[in-house]
């Protein structure tokens, strides 16, 4: 009996023996597969380590994890007990944790190309978090030539910005040499509005171009703002040349537009911006009359306008105090915009005499490096106020005189428009008035320059300074 004894114990210590053996092959094998599986991984992440610096957070929190694996998956191999049960435990666990494990690879290996073909695509789009600033439109109709001329003076300069100013070209009508003008810029998106039902003139003998173009305009907002979604779109002639800083001064006049509530637009124009009237590129004002000729507005103020947009004459519409309700316009002492459209629907009105000799501004201002918060209303008023009160009072008759041979500022009193209309054509800026606002005025008062540096102020009598709201 003692014999047989010893006969089965070395039989069942050889078999505990094998299995054991097998086990740890298993397990061997197991540890292997997961190396491999995990190098795999490992290897992409240091390739989205070298490529992209932006993805090292993540990447860090996908190696933290596969480290946790490991860790895991070393901590089989502490074992106690009995060599038949270690067996079982060994093999179960590492079957059930190879499992695991290659379900959570899986997974991470799946969470890293996402990440990966995100960051690819952002690289591609080149779109910031916040979007393009706004989209560019230039409204052209049946003039390639000038087309031409405005996309060569815009192109010049929207190459470093394409990303912030998405450009189109919307055509009204038809004309071949307008679509293959637009088409030759590959810079260039392109619209088209064929209108299906014309529009006709309420009364006869009027310009039917007027109405053509307010349809057109209501057309190409509506596609870029409620098809295409932008925040903000510029709109342009196509007869309009723009400054070198063009793009830097919409940019940093956006975030106005969005915060200051009182504001309808922002514009590039200044109708009293001929060169002897200008001098300082850097200056800008508030203006209750809306000047248009490169000019922005938003999402939400064309969505409440988009509604009773006129039939025709939208530019005279938007001026009406029913429609700015009590809001302004900022706009530029020097013009970041100049109009060379002598031949066109307003029949070359103003051409010669007020458009031809504006100044476009030649000077590349940082505007990124201004502060702009002056010209929110509660800041503006207080520093505008105080430059028209330190201007020295000066009779209407003397006006002239004292603009051409005094010092200094000068403040010049009208009691109606008819005298505006009278200073207006002595110093020779615009006398045109719309809804009864002389164009540039801000609360009764038209500032230019006289000889350089000297500031003229035309005031209302009527309307006090110390009447201007500052809140």
């Amino acid at each position: 009996m003692a014999d047989m004894a010893r006969l089965r114990c070395p039989w069942r210590v050889g078999a505990l023996s094998i299995g054991f053996s097998v086990a740890i092959i298993f397990f061997v094998l197991v540890e292997m597969h997961m190396f491999v599986t995990q190098q795999k991984y490992a290897n992409r992440a240091s390739f989205a380590v070298e490529s992209e610096e932006g993805c090292q957070r993540e990447l860090r929190k996908l190696g933290d994890k596969i480290l946790t694996q490991q860790t895991t998956l070393f901590e089989l191999k502490k074992f106690d007990g009995f060599w038949f049960v270690i067996c079982n435990i060994v093999v179960m666990s590492g079957v059930d944790e190879k499992a695991r494990l290659e379900e959570d690879n899986r997974v991470l290996g799946t969470e890293l190309e996402d990440f990966q073909n995100k960051e690819q695509l952002a690289k591609i789009s080149g779109s910031s978090k916040l979007g393009p600033v706004a989209a560019v439109v230039i409204m052209a109709c049946n003039r390639p030539d000038y087309l031409e001329r405005t996309l060569k003076s815009v192109t010049k300069y929207h190459k470093d910005v394409a990303e912030k100013f998405p450009l189109f070209v919307s055509q009204d009508g038809s004309n071949q040499d307008v679509m293959d003008t637009a088409r030759s810029f590959s810079s260039v998106n392109f619209l088209q509005h064929l209108d299906e039902n014309p529009p006709k003139t309420r009364n006869p003998g009027e310009i039917i171009a007027y109405y053509k173009i307010a349809s057109h305009y209501k057309w190409a907002l509506t596609q870029l703002f409620n098809k295409r979604d932008f925040r903000r779109v510029v709109i342009l002639g196509d007869d309009m040349e723009i400054s070198p800083d063009f793009f830097s001064y919409f940019e940093a006049t956006a975030p106005l537009l969005d915060t200051d509530k009182t504001l309808l637009a922002i514009s590039s124009w200044n109708d009293n911006g001929q060169e002897k009237f200008v001098s300082d590129p850097e200056q800008l004002y508030r203006s209750d009359f809306f000047p248009g000729l490169g000019w922005m507005l938003t999402k939400s103020t064309w969505e409440e306008l988009a509604p009773k947009w006129p039939n025709a004459y939208w530019d005279d519409w938007l001026r009406l105090k029913e429609n700015r309700k009590g809001r302004q316009v900022i706009r530029p002492e020097v013009c970041r915009t100049y109009n060379f459209g002598e031949q066109g629907s307003s029949l070359g009105q103003f051409y010669e005499q007020y458009l031809k000799s504006i100044k476009l501004n030649n000077v590349n201002v940082d505007w990124r490096s201004k502060d702009l918060n002056y010209l929110k209303k509660g800041q503006f008023n207080p520093i505008f106020n105080s430059l028209v009160s330190k201007a020295a009072i000066i009779p209407a008759s003397q006006a002239l005189t004292e603009a051409n041979y005094g010092e200094g500022d000068i403040r010049v009193q009208y009691y109606s428009l008819v005298e505006f209309k009278y200073l207006a054509h002595e110093f020779g800026i615009f006398e045109d008035t719309k809804d009864g606002i002389p164009r540039t005025a801000y609360n009764g008062v038209i500032v230019f320059r006289w000889k350089g540096q000297k500031r003229v102020f035309l005031t209302d009598f009527f309307q006090q300074l110390d009447t201007i709201e500052t809140l």
